[in-house]
C-alpha cells in the first residue's frame, strides 16, 4: 500500500494542500470512520482547532492555516471575507482577530470567528493560496462597510497598485448590493476613476510635464491586449508606465509589470518606464527623450 492509498498518507496530502488543517467532513470523505477519527484525536494525531476542524500533527498554524481552519469550520459554501480577505489579498497589512468568514449556512458563535450571513454570487468567489475567499471586488465592498474611510481608500488604492482592481466587477458587486452601507464610499472612488482623475501625484506630474513641454496628450489608464497601461499613444505604438517607490516594495507587482512589458513588446509596442525621481529631477531630459520616441528618432 503506497503513501497515497494509506489513510495516513491521504490525510497528510490533504493537510499539505490546506495549510495543515482538515475538516471532519473531509476525513469522512476519505473513508475514515467516526471511530477512527476520534482515535486519532485521542492520540494527538489530530488536534482540535474548531469543532469539526483539526490541525494535523501539530498545533502551531500559520496565518494561512488559521484562515483556512475558520473557513472549513463553516462548511462548503464558506469563504474568507471582509478584513481577513483584504489581508489575504494584500490590500491591508494585517487584520486583527476575529477571522471574518461569510457563509449562507454556517452557525455563529465559534470562538475566534466572526460570521457574516450572505449568499454570494458565484463571480464573488475566488481561491487564493488554496483558501476560498471573496473576490477583490466583493472584498472592497465589505471593507468599505466596516473599515474607516482612510483605511478603505488605502485598500482601494492598493488593489489598483497590485493590478487587482477591476472597475466593471466592482460596479456589478455594487449593483447586487443595493442598500448596503458601504456603497456610497465605493461609488465615490469609482466615480473618481471614471471621471478621469489621475490616480496618484506621479500621474499628475506626468500630465503636467506633457502639457508644459507641448507633447501630445496620451490616452490614460486604458486596456491594451488585456493589460491596463498608464499612458498610450496608439498611433506611435508607444506605452509609458510610471513607477513610484511604492511599486518597488512589492516583488509580485514588480515581476508582473515586467511580464506585462515583455508581452506588449512582443506585440510590437515600445514600452518605457519613468520613475518619480526622474520626473522630479530631470523633467527636461524626460520630455526630450519622450519627444524623440514620439517623433521616431529614438528607438
Amino acid at each position: 500500500m503506497d503513501k497515497l492509498t494509506h489513510p495516513h498518507g491521504r490525510i497528510a496530502a490533504l493537510a499539505r494542500q490546506q495549510h495543515g488543517v482538515v475538516s471532519r467532513a473531509q476525513l469522512l470523505g476519505l473513508g475514515l470512520g467516526r471511530g477512527a477519527i476520534d482515535a486519532r484525536i485521542r492520540s494527538g494525531q489530530l488536534i482540535v482547532v474548531h469543532r469539526g476542524v483539526y490541525a494535523v500533527g501539530h498545533a502551531r498554524l500559520s496565518q494561512h492555516g488559521v484562515w483556512m481552519a475558520a473557513v472549513l469550520a463553516h462548511g462548503e459554501d464558506a469563504v474568507l471575507s471582509h478584513g481577513s480577505a483584504a489581508a489575504l489579498w494584500g490590500l491591508i497589512d494585517a487584520a486583527p482577530p476575529p477571522v471574518d468568514v461569510t457563509s449562507a449556512q454556517g452557525r455563529p458563535g465559534r470562538p475566534g470567528i466572526r460570521l457574516h450571513r450572505s449568499v454570494l454570487d458565484p463571480t464573488e468567489r475566488r481561491r487564493r493560496h488554496a483558501i476560498p475567499v471573496t473576490s477583490v471586488a466583493r472584498t472592497l465592498l465589505d471593507t468599505a462597510e466596516l473599515a474607516p474611510a482612510p483605511l478603505f481608500r488605502r485598500a482601494f488604492e492598493q488593489a489598483d497598485r497590485l493590478g487587482l482592481l477591476r472597475l466593471g466587477e466592482l460596479e456589478e458587486v455594487c449593483r447586487r448590493g443595493e442598500g448596503r452601507h458601504g456603497l456610497a464610499a465605493v461609488r465615490n472612488l469609482i466615480g473618481e476613476e471614471r471621471d478621469g482623475f489621475t490616480r496618484s501625484p506621479l500621474e499628475d506630474r506626468f500630465s503636467a510635464l506633457c502639457r508644459e513641454h507641448g507633447l501630445p496628450a496620451p490616452a490614460r489608464n486604458v486596456r491594451l491586449l488585456g493589460h491596463e497601461v498608464d499612458a498610450l499613444w496608439v498611433d506611435r505604438r508607444l506605452v509609458v508606465e510610471l513607477d513610484g517607490f511604492a511599486y518597488h516594495r512589492h516583488r509580485a507587482a514588480f515581476e508582473r509589470d515586467r511580464a506585462r512589458d515583455a508581452a506588449l513588446q512582443a506585440a510590437g509596442y515600445r514600452v518605457i518606464r519613468f520613475t518619480h525621481r526622474r520626473l522630479a529631477r530631470e523633467p527636461a531630459e524626460v520630455a526630450q527623450q519622450l519627444r524623440a520616441l514620439l517623433d521616431g528618432t529614438l528607438r
